[in-house]
């Protein structure tokens, strides 16, 4: 179709979109994808600066980066839902260094570990953000911060909260150096999440949805914790969990 700067989705920058939807792609590009006005308004909303933008005319844009018009079917092929939302921006991957993340006093501080499904990761990041946390943490081999469905499932919050990444052995310094209390949340915790001291600087851990966190890092808690169960589960969600945490943190706080 004429006016549009793309229109077949075997153009070679449309099979790069799709491509970029996996990490090893991501990693190497340095980059990720955001989509639809809403997410990518909240990314160049936190300072964020797209290299690419990619639209169909659908939804207004008059933001940074390059703009390229892409026929509709074809971006919505290239969408990760192949449903296009009229908008697909490409991303510079930002730095998330542990030594970048500063905390403040008394500090709350969310760290997951091994955590495998997208959603999860997504949804810690928006508690994370409702309740003022300092960084979330992310330890040990899982998902991809930048995978498209965090991204999704974050609505925004990946762009807000301080994030970074880092092996378990880099924890327990990073702690000592600022006065972080460990908090670890796990079905055998000796104390209950209502009896257990959050008003001060702490570090609260999630663990992978089927095992939990793992030996190392259960042994670097000061304490760990459990959220009471009455019916037959054993355990909840990962973010379900951490959002209990942290809101009794925030509740002792006040």
């Amino acid at each position: 179709m004429p006016g549009f700067d793309i229109t077949s989705t075997s153009n070679p920058r449309l099979k790069r979109l799709v491509g970029l939807r996996e990490r090893k792609q991501r990693d190497e590009e340095g980059v990720f994808l955001v989509e639809g006005p809403r997410l990518v308004g909240r990314a160049t909303a936190a300072g964020l600066s797209p290299t690419e933008v990619y639209v169909d005319g659908s939804v207004p844009y008059d933001g940074p980066g390059s703009r390229v018009t892409v026929e509709p079917g074809a971006l919505a092929r290239a969408s990760y839902r192949r449903r296009s939302q009229g908008i697909i921006a490409v991303f510079p991957q930002f730095p998330n260094d542990l030594a970048l993340i500063e905390a403040t006093e008394p500090a709350l501080v969310i760290v997951t570990e091994a955590i495998e499904k997208p959603g999860n990761l997504g949804a810690i990041l928006r508690t994370a953000d409702a309740v003022g946390a300092d960084a979330v943490i992310v330890i040990g081999e899982g998902v991809d911060p930048f995978n498209p469905n965090v991204v999704r499932a974050s609505l925004g919050a990946l762009f807000t909260v301080p994030l970074a990444l880092a092996p378990l052995h880099a924890l327990a310094p990073w702690m000592d150096e600022r006065g972080i209390r460990l908090i670890a949340a796990s079905p055998q915790g000796e104390t209950s999440l209502w009896d257990v001291d959050l008003t001060g600087s702490v570090a609260i851990a999630v663990g992978s949805e089927d095992d939990g966190l793992t030996t190392d890092a259960l042994a670097i808690a000061a304490e760990s914790a459990s959220i009471p169960m009455q019916g037959r589960a054993d355990s909840l969600n990962a973010s379900v969990s951490l959002a209990l945490f942290a809101y009794e943190a925030l509740r002792q706080r006040r």
